[in-house]
């Protein structure tokens, strides 16, 4: 086993190889080096190569962590609250839970579900944190030192139930509606990032985390009053402007700046 250099920036994924057993690896290039680590380790940059490299594409890419909860917080960008009928610049954030049946990774396939029980599904292109240590009650200033990453997040919601809904549950919470990865990058500032969706090629979304009419520091503090925030918990920021209707066949890609891109066909 050999600990490999700490170097501020990492690209962290989890996956699993042709034997059906389950790693995180770091990414270079093409590349996957293959890590004995465990999560908590990497929190704490044990970064213990074990000696195995495996090419990317020969592997099958996981949900990048398993969280115990995925906290999304809306209406934090004012133009998207606008066209879907939420309040712009908002005081606090609009809270909501998404279950972790609804995660899947990169390249996963967006179910649709069948038209009696929606027919306005649509996409929502978003930056996401997962914490890397146990937090409660923190403050605003101390908030980014709990981070262990950036990744990202497509917050799928049928937006007929949202609209009619007193809650978002059901509208966010189907099976497949989260998609995320496809990995989680270290050692980045969430404050600066482009955002860029695209449906089949066109682009629908274009911002930036720095047009968020809340800060992720105050988001981060603010729910730790709540509750308690757990190692691998996964905080998805909100969407910017451009939601829209998918359909069967369609692909969407996700792309934050510095981080990569999360790619989903629908079905």
């Amino acid at each position: 086993m050999q600990v490999l250099q700490k170097t501020t920036t990492q690209k962290i994924v989890r996956y699993m190889n042709q034997n059906g057993n389950v790693y995180f690896g770091m990414v270079e290039g093409e590349d996957i080096f293959q890590l004995s680590s465990n999560f908590a380790e990497l929190v704490n940059k044990e970064i213990k190569y074990d000696g195995v490299k495996v090419k990317y594409k020969d592997v099958k890419i996981l949900e990048p962590v398993e969280p115990s909860k995925v906290i999304n917080f809306g209406w934090t960008y004012a133009g998207h609250a606008k066209e879907t009928g939420g309040k712009a610049n908002l005081k606090e954030p609009f809270l909501f839970l998404k279950p972790l049946s609804s995660l899947i990774p990169d390249q996963g396939k967006i179910i649709l579900p069948s038209n009696d029980l929606t027919n306005q599904v649509e996409l929502e292109g978003e930056l996401a944190l997962v914490i890397g240590k146990r937090c409660k009650n923190i403050r605003e200033a101390d908030a980014m030192d709990y981070v262990f990453g950036c990744t990202i997040f497509n917050d799928v919601t049928a937006r007929d139930l949202t609209k009619n809904d007193p809650q978002f549950t059901r509208g966010k919470g189907f099976d497949t509606f989260g998609p995320i990865g496809p990995w989680i990058v270290t050692g980045i500032d969430p404050s600066n990032l482009r955002i860029v969706t695209t449906l089949n090629g066109e682009v629908v979304q274009d911002s930036n985390t720095n047009q968020m009419s809340l800060t992720i520091p105050y988001l981060i503090s603010w729910i730790s009053q709540v509750m308690t925030l757990e190692p691998g918990d996964v905080l998805a920021t909100g969407s910017p402007s451009g939601s829209c209707s998918m359909k069967s066949g369609d692909l969407v890609v996700v792309e934050v700046e510095q981080i990569g891109k999360l790619s989903n066909y629908v079905q």
